[in-house]
């Protein structure tokens, strides 16, 4: 990750000087931060991701949808996402202030599930981003750290590849944690079988 601006900045200063460069961008604690290109196998577990997500709720009916590109606001305006998957309920949309002009969510109702690819930037995602999705009461958030780059304190030890499923319990994050060919086990999509396993091999 490079850092490309060190004044502390607000959501809507953020907005406004959106670089239109086609990179992506997200704001930590009021600094901008340019994301780094993402590689081939990240990519193509997002890709497999998406499918799998988009077969359940066509399945079970749900109004949802995946964005290509949008940004989760924190409450205090000084960090903003842009995650790999976002899955969205339409019908909450209307509630939503910067949703039409900004492609910006702000309420946790407006968000299903939140999913992370982990790279180089993994402390961001088992740090700030679990911290600030509990606060703002988004239910679900998935942290697929499918090449072990987190440290000991969160994969265990030996580190392995990991998926850490948060589930929101009384406004607070409990995590369920699925290795190998264990069957992850997604509060929003109880039907759904997929493995670590499974995902791996698409790579």
């Amino acid at each position: 990750m490079v850092q490309s601006l060190t004044k502390p900045v607000t959501f809507a200063e953020f907005i406004q000087s959106y670089p239109d460069t086609g990179l992506r961008y997200e704001l930590y604690d009021g600094v901008i931060i340019e994301m780094n290109p993402p590689v081939g196998d990240h990519e193509e577990i997002i890709g497999y991701l998406v499918e799998e997500i988009v077969t359940e709720y066509k399945k079970l009916k749900l109004p949802y949808f995946i964005p290509k590109t949008a940004l989760i606001k924190t409450p205090n305006s000084l960090s903003a996402y842009s995650p790999d998957i976002l899955l969205l309920n339409r019908n909450n949309l209307v509630n939503e202030p910067l949703w039409k002009k900004e492609s910006t969510i702000t309420q946790a109702a407006s968000v299903s599930l939140v999913i992370e690819i982990v790279s180089s930037n993994w402390q961001t995602d088992y740090g700030n981003k679990t911290n600030d999705y509990e606060s703002m009461g988004i239910p679900e958030y998935w942290i697929v750290d499918y090449a072990a780059f987190g440290s000991k304190r969160f994969i265990g030890n030996p580190k392995q590849p990991t998926i850490s499923i948060y589930s929101l319990v009384d406004d607070e994050y409990i995590v369920n944690q699925f290795r190998g060919d264990d069957l992850i086990i997604s509060p929003l999509f109880p039907e759904l079988k997929l493995t670590l396993s499974q995902i791996l091999q698409t790579i």
